[in-house]
């Protein structure tokens, strides 16, 4: 194995010499820069990561640590991630934190003994009050997404959750829908107990009566929202259209509608919501919530790599969504 002694000797100058040329952050003269480079080539010497991250306390990297791996939502979010994050010269290292708190503040200690330079966490469970102590605690900035962060509006991505949703249930109040039932995803997270309070708003609003008979619980997985399709038909309720709190439940959803002898949009109307690439390709066609989630992550590092470098970091408006409306919703007909 070539050594950082080996390229010294090849080049003629000291080791620290070699290290202050690799590092770039020292100024060396021309001649021995293009000495040491050369000598670099020649013997396809490859600099050890680590060591250079413990020498300049630094690994320049940015570190992501995601609630879980699972579904199309996470596979764009990583890859906007990794090509922001690589445009800005830089790699992401990323672990997962499997939907447990703990194990997401672990993760997140584990990126710091990394050098990470920022750290971007997007967590379903962890506490407001642990988030605000993790923040304080870090020696380097975190940058926390879907989630609101209190007293440090300058670390936090948000989604509009209520606004997205209440105008989901607006298009299919407008179109005549005055029986509406809903999927919502796990309630103890904060987003599922967001678009099940804006689904009741806006039915209030519009003068329509919440039922709870009109409400099951899923689980943001495709299993789950199967389940809980043929648990409110199961129940004998009346309903012409259904809204899905994501678009992995509405397909499940749309699976047991179809198994109940109930055509989409004819007799039942679905919305879904994530936009989620294969929405597009069901029959029907699935009417859902665009979420901005290339905009939301490149503004993720922008944001975490700001706050590393020191510079000024003003507050994120939150991201809204837009609705796209295809064959899976029309008027009320005979149910």
């Amino acid at each position: 194995m070539v050594t950082m002694q080996d390229v010294a000797n090849r080049a003629g100058v000291a080791k620290s010499t070699v290290s202050r040329v690799l590092s770039g952050k020292v100024r060396i003269s021309e001649q021995t820069r293009e000495r040491v480079l050369a000598a670099v080539a020649e013997l396809g010497f490859r600099p050890n990561g680590l060591a250079q991250a413990l020498a300049t306390q630094s690994a320049n990297a940015v570190g992501l640590v995601v609630s879980n791996f699972a579904g199309p939502y996470f596979g764009r979010l990583l890859r906007t991630l990794a090509k922001t994050v690589e445009e800005a010269g830089k790699q992401l290292m990323v672990t997962d934190g499997h939907d447990d708190p703990q194990k997401e503040a672990a993760a997140v200690e584990l990126l710091v003994d990394r050098r990470c330079d920022a750290i971007i966490l997007y967590s379903r469970f962890m506490s407001e009050a642990d988030l605000t102590a993790l923040t304080a605690r870090l020696p380097v900035p975190l940058v926390v997404m879907n989630r609101p962060l209190p007293g440090h509006p300058e670390r936090c991505v948000v989604f509009e959750q209520e606004r997205s949703t209440r105008a989901a249930m607006t298009h299919l109040i407008a179109l005549g829908h005055k029986r509406i039932a809903c999927i919502s995803g796990p309630l103890h997270t904060l987003t599922a107990r967001q678009r099940l309070g804006a689904y009741r708003a806006a039915l209030t609003e519009a003068g329509l009566p919440v039922s709870a008979e009109l409400e099951a619980e899923g689980n943001n997985l495709v299993d789950g929202g199967y389940r809980a399709c043929r648990s409110l038909l199961s129940r004998g309720v009346r309903f012409s259209a259904l809204f899905a709190c994501n678009d992995d439940m509405a397909v499940g959803a749309l699976r047991a509608l179809q198994e109940a002898g109930l055509k989409v949009p004819e007799q039942v109307s679905l919305f879904g919501f994530d936009d989620a690439p294969a929405g597009a390709y069901l029959l029907p066609a699935l009417s859902t919530v665009h979420l901005p989630i290339e905009q939301m992550a490149a503004a993720a590092v922008h944001q975490a790599l700001a706050l590393a470098t020191g510079k000024p970091a003003a507050p994120l408006a939150p991201f809204e969504g837009i609705l796209r409306l295809r064959e899976s919703v029309a008027p009320p007909c005979c149910r």
